[in-house]
């Protein structure tokens, strides 16, 4: 082409094309006026911070319901705008954002990008929104709406900065934070990281979902771009987020040993401790979902070759009407119903004939014996679901014992005034200590993760529940069960809790404690205070 410069002119008039279609089908509908959003400017103002709540829920993999956008669009009108919209008015306004603004009332929506290599233009699809049907509390069904791979770019992206740099551009970022150790900021920017690629296991999963209903209706340029930004994405930076982990955790572990051997850390280097741990779990986080992405990405081009594949074969099946073939024929001869079985006979299988397979002959057979009555026998289910229900029963067991523990500690705790230490809970009755110590192991991996801890504020982990992608954990993990037993004892309103060993040199000792193997052994250890700090009435 003479104009180089114009290549892939309409993937650019694309992004341009989403702007401007959400800008057409808002400035020309007048519902607007009657909610006080009479102008341009504050139209797209009160469009995008919707799509930016749905956005927060997208990443969650929260169900985003037309309840929970109204709740939303009535505090941000009310509180923020000082407009002065009852629920139902706010209601109102966010399905007509919802269904009429950015889903034009279910019409699919197109912008004509203009193609220099073919010279002709060509129809893009635009699409803000997908939705859903899900199940709220077991049994109510709901709508729940979620941002297309439109709706991301429409949020995130700019037209200079296309989408396979992004996550290049937030790691140099976070490297540089983490050298100035700024430990703050490179938290964000390795939250950002991390939602960039939840991002994109999101539009490989949707891509899928396009494949599984019409492989026909997916394009080859669509196929081929997500599959170079799974290869940008996955290229070197797993190895990048694994020595970006190294280095958090050394330095981590010198700020844990300085503060147990040496002295007790200043306010500055213990809030550093506390985002360098929570950049560590980030990182690892990453480089979970790094990891599915390239899963996902081998599963999206099998499934894509399966499906063209399939249907390269279903047109090579001649096809024939029941009506004019067989129905029709049926009514005008009715005689030739004798021959039926010779019309229906392909659609059902004859039983293979069984051949003796020679090669046994010479295969190693075991020796029969007879079996003696007084053998023991044993009956083994090889069912898959099953086991899987037996192996999440005995997982939700352990999780359960974690819990009784921790719910003992915490009630002994606030009966004792909102301190207590290990000595004095040495001598506690069998019934009770077998409920503080299920066994060795798992009373130690409590007491190193509460010491590991130091401190544990409630508020900062409800803040950090809100603003992650939450995931279902099948182990134990310290902060979501402190946060769970917290929020079930609402009138204790714990604030913070603080752990430290004791400098008494005191050695506790728990006797007829369980092991993992269930033999009874005692066991010795440091003296652990703990402290429970209630808010203020």
């Amino acid at each position: 082409m003479e104009y180089d410069f114009l290549k892939q002119f309409s993937k650019r008039m694309k992004i341009v094309g989403m702007f401007s279609t959400l800008i057409k089908s808002s400035w020309q509908k007048t519902t607007w006026k009657q909610f006080g959003f009479e102008t341009m400017d504050k139209q797209v103002n009160m469009i995008y911070a919707v799509l930016l709540f749905i956005m927060e829920y997208s990443l969650r993999e929260q169900p985003c319901t037309i309840d929970d956008i109204s709740v939303f669009v009535d505090d941000v009108c009310n509180r923020y705008l000082k407009k002065s919209l009852s629920y139902e008015k706010s209601r109102e306004l966010a399905e007509f954002i919802i269904n009429v603004v950015l889903c034009d009332e279910g019409h699919a929506m197109y912008f004509d990008c203009f193609e220099f290599e073919k010279r002709e233009y060509k129809k893009k699809n635009i699409s803000y929104l997908s939705n859903e049907v899900v199940y709220l509390d077991g049994d109510i069904k709901r709508t729940s709406y979620k941002l297309t791979d439109n709706g991301y770019n429409l949020v995130l992206s700019t037209l200079e900065v296309e989408n396979n740099m992004k996550l290049t551009i937030h790691e140099m970022i976070f490297k540089m934070h983490l050298e100035r150790a700024t430990y703050d900021q490179a938290l964000d920017e390795v939250k950002n990281i991390f939602n960039m690629l939840r991002i994109q296991l999101q539009k490989i999963q949707e891509a899928m979902d396009k494949i599984r209903r019409n492989a026909l209706n997916y394009s080859i340029e669509d196929y081929e771009q997500i599959l170079n930004e799974n290869m940008t994405a996955i290229s070197d930076t797993k190895h990048k987020f694994m020595e970006y982990r190294r280095v958090v955790r050394n330095r981590v572990k010198e700020l844990e040993d300085e503060n147990i051997n040496i002295k007790a850390l200043s306010d500055e280097d213990m809030e550093k401790l506390h985002n360098l741990q929570d950049i560590e779990r980030y990182l690892s986080r990453s480089i979970d979902e790094h990891q599915k992405i390239l899963n996902k990405h081998f599963d999206l081009k099998d499934l894509y070759s399966h499906e063209l594949e399939q249907m390269s074969k279903m047109t090579l099946i001649k096809r024939f009407s029941i009506r004019n073939d067989l129905y029709d024929k049926i009514i005008e001869h009715p005689g030739s119903l004798v021959n039926i079985n010779q019309f229906l006979n392909p659609l059902f299988r004859n039983n293979p004939e069984k051949v003796y397979n020679l090669n046994k002959c010479i295969q190693y057979q075991k020796p029969l014996r007879e079996k003696n009555d007084d053998e023991e026998e044993e009956k083994l289910d090889f069912d898959a679901m099953d086991y899987e229900e037996q192996k999440e029963r005995k997982l939700r067991e352990k999780l359960k014992k974690y819990q009784s523990s921790m719910e003992f500690l915490v009630e002994r705790t606030m009966e004792n005034d909102g301190e207590i230490d290990l000595a004095s809970m040495s001598s506690l009755p069998e019934e009770q200590k077998k409920v503080f110590i299920p066994n060795a192991e798992m009373f130690k991996e409590i007491m190193v993760e509460f010491i590991k801890a130091g401190s544990i504020d409630i508020d900062e982990l409800r803040k950090e529940r809100r603003n992650i992608v939450a995931e279902e954990s099948c182990s134990f993990q310290l902060n979501e069960m402190i946060l769970k037993i917290a929020d079930e004892r609402k009138n204790s309103q714990i604030k913070r809790i603080t752990v430290r060993r004791c400098d008494d040199g005191q050695t506790v000792c728990f006797k007829d404690v369980y092991n993992e193997f269930g033999d009874r052994r005692n066991i010795y250890c440091s003296n652990v205070q703990f402290r429970f700090e209630k808010e203020m009435e």
